[in-house]
């Protein structure tokens, strides 16, 4: 029995740059980039990107929505939705949406999702009222009250947080956090009963969630899977993890560039409808790309350079054996491209280790220029942006890419090669956690 074949019959996404596949592809071949200067009281601290409040809101309005029965759901459910929740929920509406599949139209026990995310935290707004009670003094003490304007340090008494704090809070916020919710809202808004998975590989998720899916479909376990990834840098608590831990640019992510001095913090999410050939066939589906494979890996016992130059370069040969394709064949890769030093020169030694054989050096784009590090959303949004230079049968430029690392055995495409770097009929996804796990995903044209 031949083995059934999986393709992409709808895209969704939630962006920084704007959130239609069409305006989405402009922004990418004018290179027009979404990054802005993070401002605290007025003053530049560090750059991030934003998905900004004209393109999603959190509102009713923002989930494209087609069906008045999945609109009252949603309405429903937007108060234990955290924001991360919210964008893989619109952007998975805008998948089925563009995919043209309603709910209904086919077996609900032959449609599953699998879904990935990043730690998601709680607001300070979810739990101050507990934290109040547990200051010194009641909650309607001179010093509880001082404790939201206040610029002295409030002490917190932790013992009193099960009688006195906890009883604050609302009895469901935890839903809002937790990163199986994603998929659960999706599965029970679309009426989807077959498999479910939730993915929390961070960066690395997309590998994962589509090397995972293909193998229910091609096993025969589902007709349909929708996938994708959700993640924001964008929380008070995470841009602060960041800012403490992470490597951040001043002004613009430089994606392998020799001046790189780190990435910038933004969010979003992207969801892909992945389907069985014949199923996508026998109702006329438009077919954007075949997906060969995915994989995840992850290395320990070296240092974190070595580590994830390893851990890329395994993640590689492994999607070439599973296709069963050489590195000649692969028309360009869609890097990680984080834009800070270290994670830049690990990935491009990774590539070169793979690739550098190849007669002619192997085409690259790297799209986090555009909005920078999205958290796990990164995957499936940077993998979208692949599937369009498949389809438009040319590399979008990398943004902020002047200068070529002497020490990078890599150059991504630039503005002035346009005419000179084809996509090829395929490529593979690279993505990359902190943790050093990494996932790849191989897309060819259908044919």
């Amino acid at each position: 029995m031949d083995r059934r074949r999986v393709v992409i019959t709808g895209m969704g996404l939630v962006s920084p740059l704007p959130s239609s596949l069409e305006l989405f592809q402009e922004a990418l071949v004018s290179r027009k980039g979404a990054v802005r200067p993070f401002l605290w009281n007025g003053k530049a601290i560090h750059s991030v990107s934003v998905a900004a409040p004209a393109l999603f809101e959190g509102t009713i309005d923002d989930f494209d929505l087609h069906d008045a029965g999945q609109k009252k759901v949603i309405k429903k459910g937007l108060k234990v939705m955290s924001r991360e929740i919210q964008m893989a929920v619109a952007a998975s509406c805008r998948a089925l949406h563009h995919a043209n599949i309603a709910i209904g139209q086919f077996p609900s026990h032959r449609l599953g999702i699998s879904f990935g995310s990043d730690y998601i935290l709680t607001t300070i707004d979810d739990v101050i009222d507990g934290i109040r009670a547990c200051c010194p003094g009641s909650t309607d003490s001179e010093d509880s009250r001082s404790l939201k304007n206040s610029e002295a340090v409030i002490g917190f008494d932790f013992s009193r947080w099960a009688s006195e704090g906890l009883t604050k809070m609302q009895p469901l916020w935890q839903l809002k956090y937790l990163p199986n919710m994603p998929a659960s809202h999706i599965a029970i808004i679309n009426d989807f009963h077959g498999p479910s998975n939730s993915i929390t590989l961070r960066e690395a998720s997309i590998g994962a969630c589509v090397g995972e899916s293909v193998a229910i479909i091609a096993s025969g376990r589902a007709d349909m899977m929708l996938v994708g990834t959700t993640g924001s840098r964008l929380h008070p608590l995470k841009m602060l993890h960041a800012i403490q831990q992470e490597e951040l640019a001043a002004t613009a992510c430089k994606p392998f560039d020799q001046d790189r001095d780190g990435t910038v913090l933004g969010e979003g999410a992207g969801s892909l409808v992945l389907e069985e050939l014949e199923h996508a066939q026998k109702r006329n589906a438009t077919i954007w790309g075949e997906v060969v494979c995915g994989s995840y890996r992850t290395r320990h016992n070296q240092t974190k350079t070595d580590r994830r130059r390893e851990v890329i370069r395994s993640v590689l040969c492994d999607v070439l054996r599973r296709s069963g394709m050489e590195p000649e064949q692969i028309g360009h890769i869609n890097t990680h491209g984080l834009g800070t030093r270290d994670s830049d020169y690990a990935e491009a030694l990774a590539i070169n280790d793979v690739f550098g054989n190849r007669q002619h050096p192997i085409p690259l784009s790297a799209i986090k220029g555009f909005f920078g590090n999205l958290g796990a959303g990164s995957g499936a949004v940077e993998l979208i942006a692949g599937i369009l230079a498949l389809q438009r049968e040319l590399l979008f430029p990398t943004l902020n890419f002047s200068t070529p690392d002497p020490k990078c055995p890599i150059t991504p495409r630039t503005s002035n090669q346009e005419k000179s770097t084809p996509s090829g009929q395929s490529f593979i996804k690279i993505a990359v956690n902190p943790q050093t796990q990494a996932s790849a995903v191989l897309v060819r044209k259908f044919r």
